[in-house]
């Protein structure tokens, strides 16, 4: 830290560059430092020390994104190699609603952390597109998108008419929206477990979960499931 204050004076800032994790807005055009604390060459340095950047970890979402596809893709052909011949791809749900973002990142608790969901969309959008890519070139098997991201958001918009009553805490945890800390052990949770949409501070409650797994299986609306949903799938 002595070093890079120590730079960046010799360099005229009038201010020690901001490293890349707390970078914010105007900050960064006067530079950002890159370096972590413990983290090297290889992915693995540093990682008993704790939280820590690794070199090839400073991604924008969409690289991210293009580097998680990348990878998704390769697995689906091995299972294809193997015998796969239908497919459900799920894609990822909101988690910039979770309490736990809610809880770290949200001023009032309860608007949703729109950069984490944003980049959210940007991994949905590639996997959909996937989907039609491998429909095409494996014309013997048989691919599917479930639109859980857009499942969810019809929970949170409309929790009354799935008889949910609490949206943005989790039915055990502890702290601000029971997101700081996951659910502990012979920690009491909440009673009315079935009007949660989390059960903690990541995960949806059953009750949610069944909402999930009911639409994926029967879409109740054109854009639970692309290009058809599970139902379907078994018949093809």
């Amino acid at each position: 830290m002595l070093l890079r204050f120590l730079t960046a004076q010799q360099l005229g800032f009038p201010n020690e560059i901001p490293p890349y994790a707390t970078a914010r807005g105007r900050s960064i055009i006067y530079g950002v430092n890159y370096a972590s604390a413990a983290a090297g060459i290889r992915e693995e340095t540093g990682r008993q020390l704790g939280a820590r950047i690794s070199f090839s970890g400073q991604y924008t979402p969409e690289q991210y994104a293009n580097v998680l596809i990348q990878q998704y893709s390769r697995q689906l052909r091995i299972l294809y190699n193997n015998g796969g011949r239908k497919f459900a791809l799920i894609g990822v749900g909101q988690i910039g609603c979770s309490p736990s973002e809610l809880a770290q990142n949200s001023p009032d608790g309860r608007t949703c952390v729109q950069r984490i969901n944003s980049a959210n969309q940007i991994f949905n959008n590639k996997l959909r597109s996937l989907v039609d890519q491998f429909n095409r070139n494996f014309p013997s098997a048989k691919f599917i998108y479930i639109n859980a991201y857009g499942i969810f958001q019809d929970m949170l918009n409309r929790p009354a008419a799935f008889g949910f009553t609490v949206t943005n805490a989790g039915c055990c945890g502890v702290g601000r929206n029971n997101g700081q800390i996951t659910c502990l052990p012979l920690q009491t949770p909440c009673r009315n477990r079935t009007q949660y949409v989390f059960w903690d501070a990541f995960h949806p409650t059953e009750a949610a979960n069944i909402i999930v797994g009911r639409r994926s299986y029967s879409a109740q609306s054109a854009s639970d499931a692309y290009p058809y949903d599970i139902r379907r799938l078994t018949q093809q």
